[in-house]
C-alpha cells in the first residue's frame, strides 16, 4: 500500500513539477529526459521511505489520505497559477482569511481533490489489510525504508553533478516536489516559532524610547497624513509610471508625485507588511532573531494619533497597539454608501466613511501634534481581480470574471486587474478630496505604497508569493505616490518640483518608516535621515 500510494504521489500528484522540469530547455533532449526519470525515482523513493515509517495496519491509511489530500491542494495551486510553496507561501496561507479562501475555491480545485486524493482514496480505504506479527511487520517496514533509500540515493549518486547544477540553476524546482514541500515548510515556521519563543518571551522589543514630535515652523499647523497601504499594485500598471493606459483618470490634476523605481520588502502581505514598518530594513527585518515594535508604536511614543482602517485580511500584528477598526464597521454616527459593503466584504471607498468621525474621535492633545491614518486596502488582490472594482465603473472591457485566470484570454485578465487599479485611483481621488477640506486644521498630505506586486501571466506565472531571490519584477516593483498641497509644502519646507526631479531615484519599502517620520516632525535615535525620500528637496 505504501508503495502504491508513493507511486501515485510521485507522478500524478508532481505534474506541476514535471511539467516545470520538461519546459526547461536545459532538458530538453533525450538526456534530460532520463534525469527527470531519475529524478521522479528518487522523489518516489525518498516518499515510499517516509510512508514505510507509517506502514502500520493503524496508520498507513490515515496518514496516506493526509499526503494524498495536501498533494492535491498543492498540485491544484502549483499548476494552476504557477506558484511553488514555501515557508513564505505557507505563511501567506496560514495569515488567509474566508474571503481570499473563497476566491481560490473552484471548480478546478474540486477536480483536483477528486482525481489526484479522491481516486486513491477510494481504493485505499477498500483495500483489504492483512494483520502481522508487530515483529514481523516492524522488519517489513525496516526493509522497504532501507531499500527506498538505496533505490533514492542511487539516481543522487550517478547524477550528482546534473542534480547540483539544475538545483542551482532552477531553485524554484526544490519547492515543488510534492507533498514534502507543504510539510517542509510548514516544519521551518514550526522551529523558527520555537527559537523565537526560547529567544523572546514577552512583548516585542521597545524602539523609540527617545520618540518625541518636534517644533513645528510658525504658522505650521499639526500635520496629518493619510498613509494608504496598496494592495497587489504594479508599478508598471500606473499611467504615471508610463504605462498605456489610462488607470488614473481620477487623480489626474491632482499633482500626485509617482516614484517609478520602488521596490518591495517581500513578495506577500504577510511578508511585506511588517518589513514595511520596521525600522531594520529589509535586510535585518529578513535575519532578525527578535520581533520589534513598528513605526505606529514609534509615532504613538512620540504623542501623536495613529489610526489603522482595515480593508483586509488584518494588519499582521502591526496596530495591535493603536486604535484600529475594520473598514465594514462604519463609524457611529456615519453609514456606507449603498452597494459598497456585502457583508463583511467591502470595496475600498469604505475606508474613507465616516473619516470625519474617526478624526474627531481621536483625543484632543494628540490630534495637536499631528495623526496618521493608515488605510489597508484590499487593492488589487487576486485572483477575483473583477471583485476589486464596483459592477458599474468598469473602465476596460472585456474582463476576466473567474479566479480560474489560466482560463482566461489574458487581455481579459489584465483589463480586470487595471479596472482594480483604476478603481484604487478613484479611491486615492477622494482621500485627496477629503484631505483637502482639513486645511483649515491641518497641514494634510498623503502617501500611498503597496505592499507587493503581482504576475499576470508572463511566463505563465500568477499572483504572487514566489521566493524573495526567484521572484521577477514583477511581483516586487512597486508603487508610490506622495500628494502635498502647497499649504503643507510650506510647512515643511518641500517643493513638489524637487520631489517630481526625484521621481526616478531607486527606493525600497526601507525608505518608508524614515519618511513617514520626517513628514510628521517626530525626532528618535531610529530615524536615518539619509533613508527619508524628502531630505534632499528640504528647505531648497
Amino acid at each position: 500500500m505504501a508503495a502504491v500510494v508513493s507511486v501515485w504521489l510521485a507522478t500524478i500528484g508532481n505534474w506541476p513539477l514535471w511539467r516545470a522540469m520538461g519546459e526547461l530547455p536545459d532538458l530538453a533532449s533525450t538526456r534530460g529526459m532520463a534525469f527527470i526519470a531519475s529524478f521522479g525515482l528518487m522523489v518516489g523513493s525518498l516518499t515510499l521511505a517516509l510512508l514505510a515509517l507509517s506502514a502500520w495496519r493503524g496508520t498507513i491509511k490515515p496518514v496516506a489520505t493526509v499526503l494524498l489530500l495536501v498533494a492535491a491542494v498543492g498540485a491544484h495551486y502549483m499548476g494552476s497559477y504557477r506558484i511553488v510553496i514555501d515557508p513564505t507561501m505557507m505563511v501567506n496561507v496560514l495569515h488567509t482569511d474566508v474571503r481570499e479562501v473563497r476566491d481560490l475555491i473552484d471548480g478546478r480545485l474540486l477536480l483536483s481533490l477528486a482525481l489526484i486524493a479522491g481516486l486513491p482514496c477510494w481504493w485505499l480505504w477498500r483495500a483489504p489489510l492483512r494483520p502481522l506479527p508487530l515483529s514481523t511487520q516492524g522488519l517489513y517496514n525496516a526493509a522497504t525504508v532501507a531499500l527506498a533509500l538505496c533505490l533514492g540515493a542511487g539516481p543522487l549518486v550517478l547524477n550528482a553533478a546534473s542534480m547540483s547544477s539544475t538545483m542551482r540553476n532552477h531553485r524554484s524546482l526544490r519547492y515543488m516536489i510534492n507533498p514534502a514541500n507543504s510539510f517542509y515548510a510548514l516544519g521551518r515556521l514550526a522551529l523558527q516559532k520555537l527559537q523565537k519563543g526560547q529567544s523572546q518571551a514577552g512583548p516585542p522589543l521597545v524602539i523609540g524610547a527617545d520618540a518625541q514630535s518636534l517644533p513645528r515652523r510658525s504658522g505650521a499647523r499639526a500635520p496629518l497624513l493619510m498613509l494608504v497601504v496598496g494592495e497587489t499594485a504594479r508599478a508598471d500598471h500606473f499611467v504615471l509610471n508610463g504605462y498605456a493606459r489610462d488607470t488614473h483618470a481620477f487623480t489626474a490634476g491632482l499633482g500626485l508625485v509617482s516614484f517609478s523605481d520602488v521596490t518591495s520588502c517581500g513578495t506577500n502581505t504577510a511578508a511585506s507588511l511588517p518589513c514595511m514598518f520596521s525600522h531594520l530594513g529589509r535586510e535585518a527585518f529578513v535575519a532578525r532573531k527578535q520581533d520589534h515594535e513598528n513605526l505606529l508604536d514609534l509615532l504613538q511614543r512620540a504623542g501623536l494619533a495613529v489610526v489603522w482602517v482595515d480593508n483586509q485580511s488584518g494588519c499582521k500584528g502591526l496596530c495591535d497597539r493603536v486604535p484600529n477598526f475594520a473598514a465594514s464597521a462604519a463609524p457611529p454616527g456615519s453609514r456606507h454608501a449603498p452597494g459598497l459593503c456585502d457583508g463583511s466584504e467591502c470595496l475600498d471607498e469604505a475606508l474613507l466613511t465616516g473619516l470625519d468621525q474617526r478624526l474627531a474621535a481621536l483625543p484632543e492633545e494628540r490630534r495637536q501634534r499631528g495623526v496618521v491614518l493608515v488605510m489597508h486596502q484590499m487593492g488589487s488582490h487576486g485572483p477575483a481581480y473583477f471583485k476589486r472594482s464596483p459592477k458599474g465603473e468598469k473602465r476596460f472591457l472585456p474582463e476576466c470574471t473567474t479566479a480560474a485566470l489560466q482560463d482566461c484570454d489574458r487581455a481579459a485578465l489584465v483589463n480586470a486587474y487595471d479596472n482594480s487599479i483604476a478603481y484604487t485611483d478613484k479611491v486615492l481621488a477622494q482621500a485627496v478630496g477629503w484631505l483637502s477640506k482639513q486645511q483649515a486644521n491641518f497641514d494634510p498630505m498623503l502617501l500611498y505604497l503597496s505592499d507587493h506586486g503581482e504576475s499576470l501571466g508572463e511566463n505563465n506565472m500568477y499572483l504572487h508569493g514566489m521566493p524573495y531571490a526567484l521572484a521577477p519584477r514583477e511581483q516586487t516593483h512597486v508603487p508610490m505616490l506622495m500628494w502635498l498641497p502647497p499649504q503643507t509644502e510650506g510647512a515643511l519646507g518641500i517643493t513638489r518640483a524637487c520631489l517630481q526631479s526625484r521621481r526616478d531615484t531607486p527606493l525600497s519599502h526601507d525608505n518608508l518608516f524614515h519618511t513617514v517620520m520626517g513628514l510628521m516632525g517626530v525626532s528618535s535615535g531610529e530615524l536615518k535621515p539619509a533613508l527619508d525620500l524628502a531630505v534632499p528637496c528640504r528647505n531648497v
